[in-house]
């Protein structure tokens, strides 16, 4: 069925839910694995989670209803997470779907698939898969998110606060998430404590980082000026700024320079594609609209993506991930020079 956040997140909660599959598709990854991880939370701490690659669906679509029907090795809970899944896993959710009975939830995260993949369709007609839209949330959508994050442990924002921290999370769930736990130990928050989030609280824990200094950083990449690169990600390493919120910005301005391109592959000027970009990005997207083929562009929001969702596992080396991945950016964009 077609579900909305709260559905899915009701029956992620729900202890006897009748949803074996929860589809989480479309580009906020980072939301997506943030629900994937609430149903690991509800599952429990000694809950086996497996990892099954779209690759090996493919070639052994019967592997996830073997899995979905099998008993943990512990005798716990079980559930199982498809991280990148896409067309090629039809077969395989199509078994799950059809089977009398499965035991252990399926998440799959398929950040790709647009609502007309038959992916989408199959989890959209069955009464047995949840299937939902993920989106950055923007302006009010994501002050809204914040606050409602926040009350979940037990904050109320005041003020303009939620829009600072949706401006200094990029929109990202899983960075508001962890900004407002910190919050709620540096305030003692508690159900018998609540507190109110101000902008004295903001300022002592450092959540508050302006889009000109991550802006810096992706002009530096996008224009292959890996030495001042170096400098802007040391700035934003010292504020204490997560890298996540960064990718997630750069990934946006490739796609959006992946857009323009295809115009003036089509035939469009440059001039005429970047009229209604924003003004301090004029000069710049028009260098990189000389410079960077559609291919490379490609290359790029793919290396890109690849290291948020590297970044999201557990034990990584998060910041050194993005870092990789973004001066890589950058080399891509010197070579075109």
């Amino acid at each position: 069925m077609k579900a909305n956040a709260n559905q899915v997140r009701a029956a992620i909660d729900a202890p006897g839910s009748d949803i074996r599959l929860f589809l989480l598709h479309g580009p906020d990854e980072a939301g997506a694995l943030d629900l994937a991880l609430r149903l690991a939370r509800r599952m429990g701490p000694e809950a086996e989670r497996v990892d099954l690659e779209p690759a090996a669906l493919k070639s052994n679509p019967g592997r996830l209803t073997d899995e979905a029907a099998s008993l943990s090795l512990f005798g716990g809970a079980r559930h199982i997470r498809i991280a990148g899944a896409g067309e090629e896993c039809l077969e395989a959710l199509t078994l799950l779907l059809s089977m009398e009975r499965a035991g252990n939830p399926v998440v799959a995260i398929a950040p790709s698939l647009k609502g007309t993949a038959k992916v989408v369709k199959l989890a959209q007609m069955s009464p047995r898969a949840m299937a939902l839209a993920c989106y950055m949330p923007e302006g009010a959508d994501a002050d809204k998110l914040v606050s409602t994050i926040a009350r979940e442990h037990d904050m109320r924002t005041t003020g303009d606060t939620a829009t600072r921290l949706a401006a200094a999370t990029g929109g990202d769930r899983a960075i508001m998430t962890r900004e407002l736990e910190k919050l709620a130990l540096y305030l003692d928050a508690g159900p018998d404590r609540p507190r109110e989030i101000d902008d004295a609280a903001l300022d002592a824990i450092g959540a508050d980082i302006g889009d000109a200094e991550m802006s810096r950083a992706i002009d530096a990449a996008i224009d292959g000026r890996a030495d001042t690169l170096g400098m802007e990600l040391a700035r934003l390493d010292e504020a204490g700024v997560s890298p996540i919120p960064v990718l997630r910005q750069l990934a946006r301005r490739l796609m959006t320079l992946a857009e323009l391109r295809a115009q003036v592959d089509a035939g469009a000027g440059v001039a005429q594609v970047t009229e209604s970009v924003f003004f301090r990005e004029k000069a710049i997207t028009a260098r990189a609209l000389r410079h960077w083929p559609s291919e490379r562009l490609a290359a790029a929001i793919d290396r890109v993506r690849q290291a948020e969702r590297a970044m999201m596992g557990a034990a990584t080396a998060g910041p050194v991930l993005a870092a990789q991945a973004i001066v890589a950016v950058a080399r891509i964009a010197a070579r075109q020079r």
